[in-house]
């Protein structure tokens, strides 16, 4: 059975959403301008899967046709929200797991934020500020590295293969947002939460208990890397039909292990000291008070739930990395996907992402919720995690 990732983001609005689907080729929705298209479609030979030689590389991924999409879990000091990974990069390994690197010094673009905004990728960049995150607070480094390093050996992405009269740098956009969707598409944090295990000082881990919890969640096993016994990075395989910009990614079961050891791995808390590095979901405007308003109509009520009537108001406790909620109904948290607050409840760790002038609310690094209705006079809906339901909608964080 075919599995392929469809990912659907309109990054360019307020919205991020993304789905895992096991049937069919869904091309990458792109959050690009109209014209940067490749041309490729999704329907052509699988990368890694030709039984001869292919001529257009623009449309085939080649010679690195195994796509990897790295995670971090830094602990050491901490990265990013603490109840979501966060973002390494995507590497286009051979098909044999052998790779090559830096393989275009001329175009190992610099001032990677001032790229992202003058060609429209703002709302890729907040992201990024949030989830792709350098462990010595050099992100701006951070990504100019991963992108000459890996993104320069993407034979989809060569210049050439551009429509005419692109914007220079524009291969690169369309880099950092596929890597973007694709991670949004992966909630590691999320998934291995799904199945019961969570950050802990204390507990230990089996190597087969990590990839079975994730096979549950996607349908196939990633590889883990260990720091010791410490977990702190996994990777995702993908083949992929047709082009880095537009193409649709095909999930498969790691080829090789990582380096964690079989037994005794932790997986440990974020406590140590978050780096910075500006931007959205830095630990700035955040409110003590406020009220959380849903970008169709309405917000929420004390307990959670989706209405059109008076909002609750919220207890925001943390920063904008990490922080929990209380209302006047208790403690507020997800739980098997369903926000909800009220007595028994167990705190959820939150995060907020910047989006224009928005402070939008995301759990496990998604700022996508969904419901099965909208809410009219008396009638309310619960609020579910992710996308797919009847109405998918942002919330955003207003202060009081």
């Amino acid at each position: 059975m075919l599995a392929v990732v469809a990912i659907v983001a309109a990054l360019a609005g307020s919205s991020v959403a993304s789905t895992l689907s096991s049937f069919g080729v869904t091309p990458l929705d792109r959050a690009l301008s109209p014209d940067l298209t490749s041309s490729c479609g999704t329907s052509g030979t699988l990368s890694c899967g030709n039984s001869s030689s292919v001529s257009n590389l623009c449309c085939f991924e080649a010679p690195g046709g195994l796509l990897l999409q790295t995670q971090f879990w830094d602990t050491s000091p901490s990265t990013g929200p603490s109840d979501s990974w966060t973002i390494h990069g995507l590497w286009p390994d051979n098909c044999d797991t052998t790779f090559t690197e830096n393989c275009d010094p001329s175009r190992a673009y610099t001032g990677i934020s001032s790229l992202l905004t003058a060609q429209g990728a703002s709302s890729t960049l907040t992201f990024m500020q949030t989830f792709w995150k350098d462990i010595n607070g050099n992100d701006e480094t951070f990504w100019e590295h991963e992108w000459s390093t890996h993104g320069t050996c993407m034979s989809t992405l060569k210049t050439s293969c551009l429509p005419s009269g692109s914007a220079k740098g524009a291969e690169a956009v369309a880099f950092f947002q596929t890597v973007v969707k694709l991670f949004q598409s992966l909630p590691t944090y999320t998934w291995l939460a799904n199945q019961g295990i969570t950050p802990s000082a204390t507990t230990t881990h089996t190597l087969a208990s990590l990839t079975a919890a994730i096979k549950a969640e996607s349908g196939f096993t990633p590889s883990f890397d260990c720091s010791g016994s410490n977990l702190n990075a996994v990777a995702y395989y993908f083949h992929l039909r047709g082009s880095i910009i537009d193409g649709a990614f095909q999930q498969i079961t790691a080829p090789e292990s990582g380096t964690c050891p079989t037994t005794g791995i932790k997986y440990p808390l974020k406590t140590g000291s978050t780096t910075g590095g500006g931007g959205g979901g830095g630990t700035t405007g955040l409110p003590a008070k406020a009220t959380i308003h849903a970008s169709s109509t309405g917000g929420l009520l004390s307990a959670g739930t989706w209405s059109t009537q008076t909002l609750a108001t919220y207890t925001i406790t943390g920063t904008a990395t990490s922080f929990t909620m209380t209302s006047s109904k208790g403690n507020c948290g997800v739980s098997g996907g369903t926000f909800t607050c009220g007595s028994g409840v167990t705190l959820t760790s939150f995060s907020a992402v910047t989006s224009g002038s928005l402070l939008l609310l995301a759990s496990g690094g998604s700022t996508a919720w969904t419901s099965d209705g909208v809410p009219s006079g008396t009638t309310v809906f619960p609020v579910f995690t992710g996308s797919g339901r009847a109405n998918d909608y942002t919330l955003s964080i207003i202060s009081t």
